[in-house]
């Protein structure tokens, strides 16, 4: 089994808190890295806009050919 197999069946097994508190670590992760580096938040807000566009597009995208 490749280490994406094994990982997807680990992912397979989590309930909604844990996806949520998944998804709270990685926001605060996020947080402490613009934090750290503030230039990253000098951008406008439209390039913010277009990386969760570009970056939703296969999840969205899977989620509602399946």
């Amino acid at each position: 089994m490749s280490i994406f197999g094994w990982a997807n069946q680990k992912i397979g097994k989590f309930t909604c808190i844990d996806m949520a508190l998944t998804k709270f670590s990685v926001a605060a992760f996020t947080l402490m890295i613009a934090k750290l580096w503030p230039p990253l938040l000098s951008l406008e807000w439209y390039w913010y806009g277009l990386l969760f566009a570009i970056l939703a597009i296969l999840p969205l995208w899977n989620f509602l050919r399946a």
